[in-house]
């Protein structure tokens, strides 16, 4: 009889050979989404780091005035530039770049999921296992198949970074589908109204608020993902806080912490004021 030990072992000798497989194998596959994933990253840097600092701190600025107040949009400018006078401008960009790119590439599969699973429950049951797996497992389990298969560099961290980004977008899509109300629904038919018009007119209108918070929330993950996917060479802030743990530079680590935070900030504060602004239109 099997014991659990040889089992185990069993177990983690198939996962070995069966990355290994792929690595040698799809070696074509893996090295055209890594140039993929490249290149959407470095064209989202090159956007932001071609401008001078103080143009893209303006531009936020002025976003975060009119999603939020003014006095968070003047703040959010000078955030920004104190980040460029911390000498950590392309660092922040570049977390910016792969947090930006991450989500959309997550949102391009999370949202017409998330729509689907709305409206099939058998889906969405199907996909809520799936989902609390991908939200619950440590971070580092989603690089270590990511270095296996695309090696180091922005590229691997981008991947780690849109698996963890899918899970929230996804479920707060299928929750504003499903939760259309039904008199509305019921007027819609009433009405005589087709499929596609049903869904564009009315239930997509009052998902539009979940959608939003969970571009908020998938964006907050992507954060999260990116500072810890700096040990395997994405560049960035993630990168500059690891480099500093390990030679032991408290200020540098400091001063990446200092970015991350005006960063997240930012990012969560924009986001809620235009989920906010898409509450206050449905209602």
């Amino acid at each position: 009889m099997m014991d659990i030990q040889t089992f185990t072992k069993a177990i983690d000798e198939a996962v070995d050979r069966g990355v290994e497989w792929l690595d040698i194998y799809g070696v074509g596959f893996f090295n055209a989404i890594r140039s993929v994933l490249h290149g959407a990253y470095v064209g989202i840097e090159w956007v932001l780091l071609a401008p001078p600092f103080f143009a893209v701190a303006a531009g936020v600025g002025i976003l975060g005035w009119r999603s939020v107040s003014l006095r968070f949009g003047v703040l959010a400018a000078f955030a920004l530039s104190f980040c460029a006078m911390m000498g950590l401008w392309k660092e922040t960009m570049e977390t910016l770049a792969l947090v930006i790119a991450a989500t959309l590439l997550a949102l391009l599969i999370a949202i017409p999921v998330g729509v689907l699973a709305g409206f099939k429950q058998r889906l969405n049951e199907m996909l809520l296992p799936v989902l609390d797996m991908i939200q619950t497992l440590p971070p580092y389990i989603y690089l270590l198949p990511a270095v296996a298969l695309l090696g180091y560099g922005p590229a691997t961290a981008l991947a780690a970074t849109f698996v963890a980004a899918i899970p929230p977008a996804l479920r707060l899509t299928s929750l504003g589908i499903r939760l259309t109300p039904r008199n509305f629904l019921e007027l819609g038919q009433a009405t005589g109204t087709t499929p596609v018009q049903m869904f564009m007119k009315v239930r997509l209108p009052f998902a539009l608020p979940s959608i939003m918070a969970g571009v908020n929330q998938s964006l907050m993950a992507a954060v999260g993902m990116v500072v810890i996917a700096g040990i395997v060479g994405s560049g960035g802030l993630g990168y500059t806080i690891y480099d500093a743990i390990r030679t032991l530079n408290i200020g540098k680590s400091i001063d990446g912490g200092i970015a991350i935070v005006i960063l997240t900030v930012i990012l969560d504060r924009i986001t809620e004021g235009l989920a906010a602004d898409k509450r206050e239109a449905s209602s």
